[in-house]
């Protein structure tokens, strides 16, 4: 909203860029299923690749349990420290804002209970980017971009893509929003039981 700009720092102020750089923001506590280590060889990948030209990874949540080795490469790997930023303490209107300033969302999670960001994301018009699960393909729809969650080179890709101010595959997925709806609780429920009655 207008008036989270005007309260909050926008995403670009607070890393210090310029508003035309690319930034990707993961909305998720910080342990194993969320699957942050996909995405932070990645970066390092990245960092390789492009130095200074790299992207921008944003993570936005607290800190969970056996995590050790996604802990070490946040705190001690040199190539990502101007290029990856961790924030666990946002309120939902400046973690909205942030949301919407982002390139994309990322999800790459094994397992998710119910893809609230995923939802979040679309009704902003921010493009998606998540694992090819359940509980992304019911909140998501036909609007993200689905990857297999080890599908690391796929991921890399698709980062690098989406990171073009001319992309192809980010206008598929905004016009794909137009036709997106949220699912409805029914619908939830409905997808429940359909699933209970397969077990």
């Amino acid at each position: 909203s207008k008036l989270s700009k005007n309260i909050h720092p926008s995403l670009f102020e607070t890393l210090n860029i310029n508003k035309d750089r690319p930034v990707f923001i993961y909305i998720s506590t910080i342990e194993p299923r969320k699957n942050h280590l996909l995405l932070l060889n990645i970066w390092r990948n990245l960092v390789t690749l492009y130095g200074d030209k790299t992207p921008y990874l944003v993570l936005v949540g607290r800190r969970g349990w056996e995590n050790e080795n996604i802990l070490d490469m946040l705190d001690r790997c040199p190539a990502m420290q101007k290029r990856v930023f961790e924030f666990s303490h946002l309120g939902d209107d400046q973690m909205q804002l942030w949301l919407k300033q982002s390139r994309a969302l990322l999800m790459p999670s094994f397992a998710e209970g119910y893809g609230l960001p995923i939802a979040e994301a679309i009704s902003l018009g921010v493009p998606v980017i998540c694992s090819d699960i359940a509980a992304h393909r019911e909140v998501g729809g036909i609007v993200p971009e689905y990857i297999d969650p080890i599908d690391g080179v796929g991921w890399q890709n698709a980062i690098i893509e989406y990171s073009r101010s001319n992309s192809e595959r980010v206008e598929i997925q905004k016009k794909a929003m137009l036709k997106w709806q949220l699912p409805s609780w029914d619908a939830h429920i409905t997808a429940v039981l359909q699933l209970a009655d397969k077990l």
